[in-house]
């Protein structure tokens, strides 16, 4: 006696469901909004490093600066030290994400350099980072 398979019908072709397609493309958007994110945080982290070595790079040209003149202000000469002098020294690549500035006023005994996230890299979770004089950086955990 031969038995037969429950369900099949002989002459008719079986296939997949639409609720097991469907099943399979949720499944795949799940995993492609995973690794999305994920690289959406690498590449914020890449920039921000990026970001970071510009603003350490401002910092040690003001310390050359403050070798040379005693003074982070100006020269000898009494030439002020240019207020565009960090976005001078960052690549173009960092200055797409992030604007380098100095802080308030450079002063004859102090300075502070700030990096402020832009466009794409406004959501990162640092925000704005600092660097004075003293090498004090902030935010002072997580970031760096």
């Amino acid at each position: 006696m031969k038995r037969e398979r429950r369900g099949f019908v002989p002459g008719r072709e079986r296939g997949f469901t639409l609720l097991e397609l469907m099943i399979v493309v949720t499944v795949i958007a799940v995993l492609a909004v995973i690794a999305i994110s994920s690289y959406e945080y690498a590449m914020r982290k890449s920039r921000r490093a990026t970001a970071q070595g510009c603003l350490m790079e401002a910092s040690q040209y003001m310390e050359r600066f403050y070798a040379t003149n005693l003074r982070y202000d100006q020269t000898n000469a009494a030439t002020p030290v240019a207020v565009n002098a960090p976005s001078t020294i960052c690549s173009s690549d960092s200055q797409r994400f992030y604007d380098v500035s100095f802080v308030g006023s450079v002063t004859q005994t102090t300075y502070t350099i700030q990096i402020v996230p832009q466009g794409k890299q406004a959501k990162d979770s640092c925000g704005t980072m600092t660097v004075n004089q003293t090498g004090t950086k902030t935010p002072a955990t997580g970031c760096w």
